[in-house]
């Protein structure tokens, strides 16, 4: 049997990021593989080419420090990943490669992007497919084009009633093409591996608990053509669990080690356009960062956080669940032994699986959480 480890996103934009990776080093080093959404370019370029909320690339060495830390693959399809231009997209594939992890999800081209990492351990073959789902379009990778592999979701706003200018009723849905060509690389990926793990990168930002109408839909799509199972980040907040088929969707694994100056005003914030999305930030959401950790710009409740966990023998999926973490004054997620804190940081992860209409339900096993009905021989059509 194998252990497969996940985690959310990673923006490792401070100095040493092996003391921020430490506290979880070892328990990520246990598993067999370990997943890691790697959120923005590590390159040495000075280019800045998105029309969204510009991120700054990270230093490259980072990258050391990530496999050193015990992740194998990382997903870099993102809204974030070609920020720095093609030559920002195909440094940081470089860079990965060469601190010894497998990339996938992005590259020179779209073919390069929609290619899985696979990886071997126990005699299994472990397949890994990346998309952005959130866009900007100029992050999406084409045939000549570097950029990530990506399914395109539709917004439309639709006013229900006679009173113009009061909030619309909001429709996200994913186009049919593009939801198909997902859906083919699964299938691919399932003919010739053992294990076929999916990252979205998907979601509503910086909002507890809420799920968009297109979510689920695209989430299902990937475990009916064959996934085993999906991670879902970029909403650097946690999202609910739900079990389909019985296989999961943890809909958002939050924030793992997302150290960055770049939305703090007056402390890196060094363009008009962040130091605009800073201030934005509090009327969208509704929350200032904690002046305390100018490093760590996000929601309060984002610092509860999970390493997703999933089993797999000859047979397939065995179980699935998660070690509650807590993200510490420092910025380091600290994985939490059995007690009353890791108690908190799970029953946070029930609650908003519950507020949020999800399926999901779970059993404490001593420092774990496993998932109720996944797994291979518990299967669910919920």
């Amino acid at each position: 049997m194998i252990t497969v480890a996940a985690v959310g996103d990673l923006i490792l934009d401070e100095p040493d990021p092996a003391g921020f990776l430490a506290p979880a080093a070892p328990l990520l080093r246990s598993a067999d593989v370990t997943v890691g959404h790697v959120e923005v370019p590590h390159s040495t370029t000075t280019t800045e080419v998105s029309t969204d909320v510009p991120a700054p690339p990270a230093d490259p060495a980072a990258l050391d420090a990530l496999a050193d830390a015990g992740v194998d693959v990382v997903t870099l399809a993102g809204n974030h990943i070609a920020d720095a231009g093609p030559v920002g997209v195909t440094d940081t594939v470089a860079h990965a490669r060469k601190a010894g992890m497998v990339p996938t999800g992005a590259g020179a081209n779209l073919t390069e992007a929609r290619t899985p990492a696979i990886v071997e351990r126990g005699g299994l073959r472990v397949g890994v497919l990346s998309y952005n789902c959130v866009g900007p379009r100029e992050s999406w990778a084409t045939s000549r084009k570097a950029g990530c592999a990506y399914v395109h979701v539709l917004t439309h706003y639709e006013l229900d009633y006679a009173s113009p200018g009061s909030p619309p009723k909001t429709y996200t849905f994913a186009d049919p093409d593009s939801l198909d060509a997902m859906a083919d690389d699964v299938a691919r990926l399932r003919a010739e591996a053992d294990v076929v793990l999916v990252g979205l990168h998907k979601g509503i930002g910086h909002t507890p608990a809420a799920i968009a109408m297109y979510e689920k839909p695209v989430a299902r799509a990937a475990i009916d053509a064959g996934a085993d199972a999906v991670f879902g980040h970029h909403a650097h907040i946690m999202r609910g669990i739900e079990v389909h088929r019985g296989r999961p969707i943890f809909h958002g694994l939050g924030n793992f080690v997302t150290v960055t100056r770049a939305l703090t005003p007056g402390d890196g914030a060094d363009s008009p356009e962040r130091l605009a999305w800073a201030k934005r930030r509090k009327e969208l959401y509704g929350f200032e960062p904690d002046p305390a950790l100018p490093y760590y710009p996000f929601h309060p409740e984002s610092r509860n956080t999970v390493v997703a966990v999933c089993r797999f023998d000859e047979n397939g999926l065995v179980e699935a669940g998660f070690v509650p973490c807590w993200i510490d004054d420092a910025g380091r997620p600290v994985p939490l032994p059995e007690g009353p804190e890791n108690a908190r940081v799970a029953d946070y992860v029930a609650s908003i699986t519950r507020t949020a209409g999800l399926n999901g339900e779970f059993v404490r096993r001593g420092a774990e959480v496993l998932v109720a009905g996944a797994g291979s021989t518990k299967e669910s059509t919920a």
